[in-house]
């Protein structure tokens, strides 16, 4: 069973920590999702912690967890601090395939949807 795991930095902010989830129900329903399962978890400030949510995937069947930083730049928290995290979940799930995918802002995709997003067109 495959899955992915929405990663964001988390937020004191109730609303903030919702969209993420939301985002990730929605990708779980999206007609072209190639995942089993689609959860969210948060680097700091929020529950669940990223090991929590691999953990929570596996726990739900999961053998394959790509771990998806819905991040924009690659700071420290994309190039350090979320593979450390992965690294733990890793860990504790040895037998568990677990893939750290590219960080959002590096998609090819990303000049246009800033385009579109802005309400210019491309």
């Amino acid at each position: 069973m495959k899955a992915l795991l929405i990663v964001a930095h988390g937020s004191r902010r109730a609303a903030s920590n919702r969209e993420v989830i939301d985002l990730a129900e929605s990708l779980q329903r999206h007609q072209h999702n190639d995942f089993d399962l689609v959860e969210a978890a948060f680097l700091e400030l929020a529950e669940p912690s990223i090991p929590d949510g691999i953990s929570h995937c596996v726990k739900q069947g999961a053998n394959d967890v790509t771990v998806f930083p819905y991040f924009l730049n690659s700071g420290r928290h994309v190039t350090e601090d979320i593979p450390a995290e992965v690294t733990k979940g890793q860990s504790e799930h040895p037998s568990v395939k677990i893939t750290l995918s590219r960080h959002l802002g590096s998609a090819e995709i990303m000049p246009e949807l800033v385009l579109n997003t802005a309400g210019i067109p491309s």
